[in-house]
């Protein structure tokens, strides 16, 4: 299992930063044009599709969250990729807690790849 380990240790301080980050810079989002929306749906859709054909695994464990973080990059980045006139993130209550949500599902990734 050390490529769940070596994933979950990659994609999990990411979604901790990426949180993070953007919740300190929620006002850019506001501003985004189609095409930058269409380039970060190009680059999740990518990250997600390494991820789902390098780690296809459903077993009911922590391994199973790597397996779910590379569809939803990869579902997402099609997303935006469709639609890339779509309104942004709005920084509502909703928006921070699924930052908040990402945060914390990036730190149980990260402390999934510390353990030995």
């Amino acid at each position: 299992m050390s490529n769940s380990r070596q994933l979950a240790g990659l994609l999990g301080p990411t979604l901790v930063a990426v949180g993070a980050t953007e919740a300190l810079n929620m006002d850019i989002f506001a501003e985004q044009t189609a095409p930058v929306v269409y380039l970060n749906g190009t680059l999740l859709f990518v990250a997600g599709l390494a991820v789902v054909r390098a780690h296809p695994r459903w077993t009911w464990s922590w391994h199973v969250l790597v397996t779910l973080t590379g569809w939803l990059a990869l579902l997402g980045g099609l997303y935006r990729m469709i639609a890339p006139d779509a309104p942004q993130a709005d920084g509502g209550v909703l928006t921070y807690a699924g930052l908040v949500a990402l945060i914390l599902f990036g730190a149980v990734l990260t402390r999934a790849a510390s353990r030995a």
